[in-house]
């Protein structure tokens, strides 16, 4: 007891101890904690480092493809007290686009593209004009096949030769409505069969062909007229408007050459050829129509001519032009009668001089000879004419 109380008189007397109540006592409990804190070494907050992102599959490849990137050093500031970090960060190039080493850039290899496209193209030879009578004939015998057809056509008795458009004007009007009739009659021909153009030829005639006629009859009347051949609609146009030209222009004639003749609406080459010859005898060009340029594609006389207007300049190319004015009339005529007319046409290769080199003929532009035969019960006739009467076939 006697301890406790001597260690309790130490401590009241010291000038240290004093009651937890005395404000005194407060205040220099709370100043020694801020001076031991300020006396204390704080480690400072670690930086987290920014997480690294993935490379781009951009990068990637321009890595790969030995593409250099330049790179430019950023610093980046932590709080007070803290570390500087510094970091590489790789800037985009300005080009996106991945080649190989030694390829040149999409710009130059296209311009190359263009550049030898221009130059191939100007070094292919551009399609020169075949000039008239500038060409060797494109087979040996092609006079032999040639009067072939004048025999076989000698009768005139295919559609062209009575419904054709030198045979359907009429000429006691004078001249000029001849000339002017023969043009009607072409343009009605186009894309229509000559049986029907010679129907609506006789019915205009009735009605009165003549330009003052025609440029006063009413459009729906004309078009009636018309209504049995092809396109109607639109010849009716044509007719009124190029009637109206001569009219104003030629004082109701046609023009004199066929370049002129191309000018008027509806008219076109094989037109132009045509009614040129006929209406004024003179022939600067062949009419070249289906039926022709068909055939001649058969014949091989024209070299894979695409288009009538195609055939007619390589035609013109080696045909003499002694020819050029029946021509025309002479092969649709045959054309037609080899098409339309079959029975008939085997009947005339078996009466003409050579019918052996008539059947070969007929089976170049397409004529089947044995399925013919039999349809029209000819096959006697063929086997005759094939096996010379002996037995012995002439193929």
């Amino acid at each position: 007891s006697t301890a406790i109380t001597t260690n309790t008189k130490q401590q009241l007397s010291s000038p240290s101890t004093v009651t937890d109540n005395d404000p005194k006592d407060i205040i220099t409990r709370s100043s020694a904690r801020l001076s031991q804190k300020e006396n204390t070494y704080t480690r400072p907050r670690a930086v987290r480092p920014k997480r690294k992102e993935p490379p781009s599959p951009l990068l990637t490849i321009m890595s790969d493809t030995n593409i250099k990137t330049d790179t430019t050093t950023t610093t980046t500031t932590t709080p007070t007290n803290a570390k500087t970090i510094s970091t590489k960060t790789a800037t985009t190039p300005t080009k996106t686009t991945t080649t190989p080493p030694n390829t040149p850039s999409p710009k130059s290899s296209s311009t190359k593209k263009k550049n030898a496209t221009t130059s191939s193209s100007s070094s292919r030879k551009k399609r020169q004009r075949i000039l008239p009578n500038s060409q060797p004939p494109p087979t040996k015998n092609w006079y032999s096949i040639y009067t072939l057809v004048q025999e076989l056509r000698s009768d005139k008795s295919a559609p062209v030769d009575t419904d054709g458009s030198h045979a359907l004007p009429e000429r006691h009007l004078g001249d000029d409505v001849y000339r002017y009739q023969v043009l009607i009659a072409l343009m009605l021909s186009s894309q229509t069969k000559d049986a029907v153009v010679g129907e609506t030829m006789r019915a205009l005639q009735k009605h009165g062909l003549t330009p003052q006629n025609i440029q006063n009859t009413p459009h729906e009347k004309l078009n009636q007229l018309l209504n049995k051949v092809g396109f109607h609609n639109n010849k009716t146009k044509y007719i009124k408007e190029a009637t109206s030209i001569l009219l104003s222009t030629y004082n109701a004639d046609i023009p004199p050459t066929a370049d002129e003749m191309m000018k008027l609406p509806g008219v076109g080459p094989k037109m132009a050829y045509i009614i040129e010859s006929v209406a004024f005898n003179t022939t600067t060009g062949i009419g070249v129509d289906t039926h022709m340029h068909r055939m001649f594609n058969q014949l091989k006389w024209v070299n894979n001519a695409k288009t009538p207007e195609q055939t007619r300049e390589q035609l013109e190319g080696w045909l003499p032009r002694d020819y050029w004015a029946e021509v025309n009339v002479l092969w649709v005529g045959f054309g037609q009668e080899t098409q339309q007319q079959k029975e008939k046409a085997l009947r005339k290769a078996f009466a003409c001089s050579r019918p052996v080199e008539a059947l070969g003929l007929y089976k170049k532009v397409g004529m089947d000879i044995k399925k013919e035969a039999k349809r029209f019960g000819l096959e006697e006739e063929v086997t005759r004419v094939m096996c010379g009467g002996d037995g012995v076939s002439k193929k």
